[in-house]
């Protein structure tokens, strides 16, 4: 492992990122977990393997997507349910017939992204979600539903709205509740900007130059940050450890093993699967066919993963058994670090090749 450990430590001194957390595991088995660099380079805190990171955009399949396939094993909802149906106010609009699994594939044929925090920012703190969901009924379509691929932060916002109408509890006490409680761990949550988690050993992440302040603890994500922290498509914290743990009880399921999440098989791997109309499966992502973050050597079609903005990811070879969580603060100070983009692949082809000579 000496050429991962070289590796990590040339990514911190090239300034890929100033700190980092990896963990690698094959066959269920922990090999690699160790933590490099600053968490904090203003006040030279030193990143450890505890280090809770902003996961970003982990949020989608580690958070909004689980606790739809709560309520899909519960059939409170299936995959081909409209939003017709479960918003009667969209009858008669083009949303009513985009469907739960176009949302999770990202076919909705809604916008990528839309700073919604500029005008929800003019607003009182209560009434901005309500604001928001206004404002997601009005935003126009921009392709027909099902005919395209846009990865969109929306269609998750979309699904946050469906699980909080449903449950009738906000998605992050759902997801703790009907999830993460079952996992034996307590380092996965969203920071309610409310009432925040005191003594929380964060990796920084930007000098938000919106915010005027040095982001640590706090999320990233400005749609998230307005509406108070807890968010579909941003807003979830974590360590590399429960990642670990959340990941290997999935890949049990969909192998048929006993796992606390107590997912159907079935549906595991249905959620873990290629979508028809999409590369991707239902709120995960799967490696792109050229260069891809994963490198060269996770099985194509039997592989999921995903990235987040802050310099956060995860790939999981569901045949070889191989999971693989790379946590970064690419991000600290500046958002404009692309380095990782190529230091990514490299890293995974190498832990591949070590996984392969053992």
């Amino acid at each position: 492992m000496k050429m991962i450990d070289a590796m990590m430590r040339r990514g911190v001194s090239e300034n890929v990122f100033p700190g980092a957390v990896l963990l690698f595991s094959n066959q269920e088995e922990i090999l690699f977990h160790k933590a490099y660099g600053r968490a904090n380079i203003f006040s030279a805190e030193p990143m450890t393997p505890k280090t809770v990171f902003d996961l970003a955009s982990l949020t989608k399949p580690l958070a909004t997507t689980l606790a739809i396939m709560v309520l899909v094993q519960e059939k409170r909802l299936a995959l081909e349910d409209p939003l017709g149906r479960i918003f009667p106010f969209l009858k008669d609009t083009p949303k009513a017939d985009i469907q739960i699994r176009h949302l999770l594939c990202h076919t909705s044929g809604l916008p990528d992204y839309r700073p919604y925090y500029l005008e929800l920012a003019r607003l009182p703190a209560a009434q901005r979600k309500e604001a928001l969901r206004r404002r997601l009924v009005k935003e126009p379509l921009i392709s027909e539903v099902g005919a395209r691929v846009l990865y969109s932060d929306i269609g998750f916002m979309f699904l946050e709205w469906v699980v909080e109408t449903l449950t009738q509890t906000r998605l992050d006490r759902f997801v703790e509740e009907t999830v993460y409680s079952r996992l034996e761990t307590d380092g996965l949550f969203f920071i309610n900007l409310e009432n925040p988690l005191p003594n929380i050993a964060c990796a920084a992440t930007e000098l938000c130059p919106w915010r005027g302040l040095l982001l640590n603890g706090v999320v990233h994500d400005e749609n998230a940050y307005i509406l108070g922290g807890v968010a579909g498509q941003a807003g979830l914290f974590g360590s590399a450890s429960s990642i670990h743990r959340l990941l290997l009880e999935l890949m049990r399921g969909y192998q048929g093993k006993h796992s606390l999440l107590r997912f159907e098989t079935a549906l595991v791997r249905r959620f873990l699967s290629p979508c028809a109309d999409s590369e991707r499966t239902p709120g995960f992502d799967t490696p792109s066919a050229r260069d891809s973050s994963c490198g060269d050597f996770f099985r194509k079609d039997k592989t999921v993963g995903h990235l987040g903005f802050t310099g956060t990811s995860f790939w999981m070879d569901l045949e070889q058994s191989v999971i693989v969580i790379l946590l970064t603060n690419r991000i600290h100070p500046f958002r404009s670090n692309q380095r990782i983009k190529k230091f990514r692949p490299m890293l995974h082809n190498e832990v591949m090749k070590q996984l392969a000579a053992l």
